[in-house]
């Protein structure tokens, strides 16, 4: 392998070495402090939400935090648990168990790795942005709607519904058994993280709120729950390495839950990434990345943890905290690390209601919004798309959103790409009027009909070849089908040609192609040759009204099957 080829892999921890110094180690150890204790309420707020621990959530960001940064193609991007899998999370926990999760996440982390290593990584660019918009705005609500119980401090011991309507539901009958004092902490830790950023940028608000709330916790015996009433506390240390129950008769059904996953995963990374390039100045390797995001998912379930990706705002404050490097990702990493070690007894006085405010910040900062008006000026397709993913996200499944949204933003654009197919008989009228750009200076003989293509014939647009055959006895018996500006053709558009081709033999009548080029030009050459005949298959225009005068003067126009044979005659 080439020493170019191999150096496309590196990942840029190994590059930053290079030119590594004290001052860059200053800058990191400052941001990967910062950003360390940032991630700290995230990750417990994402394990709780999601349905597991907030010991796996810590746990998770600690693993996957090293391994993204250490392998990944991004100076300053931060892995980690995130929101936009806390709703995917959580509804195969209540179908499959702790055991389902683990086998989705290691499936997910293969999924990407392939994607990684084949470039295909580059193909979730292409999903459309009113799809991406709906179920972002779709796992915002229901991460927000998953918070309510905490926040309200709800007196219940029942379990909340997995599904929007009847979490909304639940918290309805149970609105009664509000506490107070829970509004009261949760509130006041909401507007302290909502005012923070006004006061000064340097101190995350929630890292604020939350020590806050803890220490009056801790001194005053606040009667509200927290982490300690509910889980038991945080386990000092990781767990122990543990190869989860790998199921082979659970691996088709949850192919659908992993494929959502690594698309997930995917795309939010390369977002994140995007945007770390451009408030850093730094260019990211997409694949390398998602390597480093399927070896992420496939290592922290070996420790109980959950599906993991690149993290917008744990990276911006990464960048904004000076990051130089993948070394304070892995300070950030090492910072949870000795939080876990050394101050977990600590985490069982954290409210949960503050851990609900955490995440009602989250939920807005990531339902892009203010993307809803931009979609809402475009036309009325492109809000369909938008609102029935959006719809679905809530009401009935992620993977089932995006499969949907998927599929209606493909039906769409084919049908926006059929209509700019043109196939058009060329008359002497239209000749003369751009006879420039049409034939130069040719005419069209009384023995030849001639069409052009314009656009790509695909197979939303190959019926379109119906129209030549409409009328049939109104065609000269040399018929010519220039292609010149055919932009893109498919199996589909070629077999339209082909039965074209047939019509037109039965009827008596040749076939002659000219001026193909690019991608049409050696699908053409490869697949018609034996159909059409080589000698029908012309460069230009030129040469195709030679061919048809050669056809009329020795056969005297009598059609596809003498041309034929002139076609496979020696030269």
């Amino acid at each position: 392998m080439k020493r170019q080829q191999i150096s496309r892999w590196i990942p840029k921890s190994i590059e930053a070495l290079k030119t590594y110094s004290r001052s860059d180690f200053t800058a990191d150890l400052t941001a990967g402090l910062t950003v360390g204790l940032v991630a700290l309420p995230l990750a417990m707020a994402f394990g709780i939400s999601s349905g597991v621990t907030p010991q796996a959530g810590i746990y998770t960001a600690v693993i996957a935090g090293f391994l993204i940064s250490a392998l990944g193609g991004s100076r300053t991007q931060i892995g980690g648990p995130t929101g936009a899998f806390v709703v995917v999370i959580a509804a195969i926990i209540a179908e499959h168990g702790l055991s389902g999760l683990l086998m989705v996440t290691m499936m997910a982390g293969m999924i990407l790795i392939f994607l990684g290593l084949t470039g295909l990584g580059n193909a979730v660019k292409f999903i459309p942005r009113p799809v991406v918009i709906g179920f972002t705005n779709g796992i915002a609500v229901l991460i927000a709607s998953t918070q309510i119980k905490d926040f309200l401090g709800l007196a219940t011991s029942a379990p909340v519904p997995s599904e929007f309507i009847e979490r909304m539901r639940f918290i309805g009958e149970h609105i009664g058994s509000l506490s107070p004092v829970t509004i009261g902490l949760a509130s006041s830790s909401l507007l302290l993280i909502l005012i923070m950023p006004r006061i000064t940028r340097k101190v995350p608000g929630s890292i604020v709120a939350l020590l806050l709330a803890t220490a009056a916790v801790a001194l005053f015996n606040v009667p509200v729950e927290t982490i300690g009433s509910r889980f038991g506390g945080i386990p000092t240390g990781l767990p122990p390495l543990q190869v989860p129950q790998l199921r082979a008769d659970l691996i088709i059904p949850l192919l659908p839950a992993a494929m959502t996953v690594a698309l997930l995963a995917a795309l939010e990374s390369l977002l994140s990434a995007v945007v770390a390039d451009s408030m850093s100045g730094d260019r990211h390797n997409s694949n390398v990345e998602l390597v480093a995001q399927g070896v992420a998912n496939l290592t922290v379930p070996l420790f109980g943890g959950i599906p993991v990706t690149g993290a917008i705002a744990r990276t911006a404050t990464n960048i904004r905290s000076g990051a130089r490097s993948p070394m304070a990702g892995i300070i950030h990493a090492l910072t949870l690390l000795a939080i876990i070690l050394f101050a977990a007894p600590l985490a069982k006085f954290i409210p949960l209601g503050v851990l609900a405010a955490v995440l009602f910040v989250v939920a807005y900062n990531m339902g892009e919004w203010r993307e809803i008006p931009m979609i809402l000026r475009q036309d009325r397709k492109d809000i369909a798309v938008w609102l029935i993913t959006f719809a679905l996200t809530v009401v009935a499944d992620l993977t089932i959103a995006v499969e949907v949204g998927m599929v209606l933003a493909a039906l769409l654009y084919i049908y926006q790409v059929s209509r700019t197919t043109v196939v058009a008989r060329l008359t002497a009228e239209n000749i003369e009027k751009a006879r420039a750009h049409i034939i130069q200076d040719h005419n069209i003989p009384h023995y030849v009909s001639m069409f052009h293509i314009q656009g790509p014939l695909l197979f939303g647009a190959a019926e379109k070849m119906n129209q030549l055959t409409d009328k049939l006895d109104d065609l000269q018996p040399i018929v010519i089908l220039r292609l010149r500006f055919m932009t893109a053709l498919d199996a589909t558009g070629l077999h339209a040609i082909e039965q074209f081709r047939e019509r037109l033999h039965a009827s008596g009548r040749t076939l002659l192609l000219c001026g193909s080029r690019g991608q049409p030009k050696r699908l053409i050459y490869t697949s018609l040759p034996k159909v059409i005949g080589a000698r029908n298959i012309l460069p230009n225009i030129r040469s195709a009204l030679s061919r048809a005068e050669e056809i009329y003067e020795r056969f005297g126009g009598v059609g596809d099957e003498a041309a034929q044979g002139l076609a496979e005659a020696p030269v």
